[in-house]
This record gives C-alpha cells, structure tokens and sequence, in this order.
C-alpha cells in the first residue's frame, strides 16, 4: 500500500468516526439531560465543529484517493 493511499483511508476513517461520534454524543445528552441548557447548547457547538471537521477529512480522503492515486 503506498503512503498516499494510506493518508486518504486515514483521513476518510478519522472523517467517518468524527462525524458518527459527534451525532451520537448530541443524541446521548439531549436524551440524558432531558432539556436544553446553555451547557447542552455549548457542548452541541463543539460537536457540531467535529462533524464538519470530520466532513472535510472526509472530503480530503476522497481527494486524495480519487486524483492522487
């Protein structure tokens, strides 16, 4: 396996997991906490931050895989 194709599956399962753990976290607080407080609220931001970060792993894996390989 070469290094580059090595990056991209790295970054498109680091992308992958983000994205899942960052929807799953949202789901698992709202239910425990019951209402929305301004902790849930800030919590959500930072989670919603990973999940586009793990879009533009994603993104960056896919690249990498389609025009560098």
């Amino acid at each position: 396996m070469c290094v580059m194709e090595l990056i991209s599956l790295s970054f498109e399962t680091a992308g992958t997991l983000m994205i899942a753990w960052a929807a799953l976290s949202v789901h698992h607080r709202v239910l425990n906490e019951h209402k929305i407080t301004s902790k849930v609220f800030r919590i959500m931001r930072l989670e919603q931050r990973l999940g586009i970060l793990g879009m533009v792993f994603v993104a960056a894996g896919y690249a990498l895989h389609v025009f560098l390989l």
